[in-house]
């Protein structure tokens, strides 16, 4: 089951003021939102947040009836292992494993009863991500070979919910475009939750909602088909 998003007062600090200040974004289970911005505006901040990688981070990040925020370090590690898949931009594998072990690499902090499933998981999205099966270590896979590993890894698990930092940027204008319908595709089959960070604008034309932030603030929230996001859904007094 996906789970919705409910935020209210986050706050994340920094050295010289606060890195990210979002008052209130409300986002249905199931939705596909694209996140945009100048580099350092606070994207990548804002995914670490509501993945519950930010300690000093302070308001409510609601997943589902779970304040991230309220809970201790070993707690969100436990909620991120069930329930977020997380895709890098820099892609993160072992070089030396192949797509498999990587994939399924989750599958060693899991219990012995869940481990055989995982792993069949990891083969089918591979399989379904056209992979090549095999032993071949991932060091000589392309960009786009690795990222759809990086896929794989991060729902193998059958996490409801998938954040993805510049899931395309290291790849070429052909594999991105392949990458993003696979993505969109796997997304919407299982009723994920998704946010990307992306300057991408394909894969942000792809989403339901974008958000745009800049200087740690949201500036806008659209709909790529019906332009301005309006009612309950939509971030307030954050400039937009």
């Amino acid at each position: 089951m996906t789970l919705p998003l409910s935020i209210r007062d986050l706050s994340v600090p920094g050295a010289d003021g606060p890195l990210l200040t979002l008052p209130a974004l409300d986002l249905p289970a199931g939705a596909l939102v694209g996140l945009r911005g100048p580099s350092g505006a606070g994207k990548t901040t804002f995914l670490h947040a509501i993945a519950g990688l930010r300690e000093r981070a302070t308001g409510t990040v609601l997943w589902g009836d779970i304040d991230l925020l309220a809970c201790g370090a070993e707690a969100r590690t436990r909620f991120r292992a069930r329930h977020i898949g997380m895709i890098f931009q820099d892609f993160l594998l072992f070089d030396e494993l192949g797509a498999l072990p990587n994939a399924s690499l989750t599958a060693m902090f899991r219990p012995r009863a869940e481990r055989r499933a995982l792993e069949r998981r990891a083969q089918g999205l591979l399989d379904g991500l056209g992979l090549p099966r095999g032993d071949r270590a991932v060091a000589s896979f392309s960009g786009g070979e690795r990222q759809r590993v990086g896929i794989a890894r991060a729902l193998a698990a059958d996490a409801p919910v998938l954040l993805a930092d510049e899931p395309t940027a290291s790849l070429h204008r052909a594999a991105a475009e392949a990458l993003i319908e696979d993505l969109v595709r796997l997304t919407r089959e299982a009723g994920r939750t998704m946010i990307a960070v992306s300057h991408d604008e394909a894969l942000l034309a792809r989403m339901d909602r974008v958000l745009t932030i800049e200087g740690g603030t949201l500036i806008a929230d659209t709909s790529p088909d019906t332009g301005p996001v309006t009612g309950t859904g939509k971030m307030t007094e954050a400039g937009a």
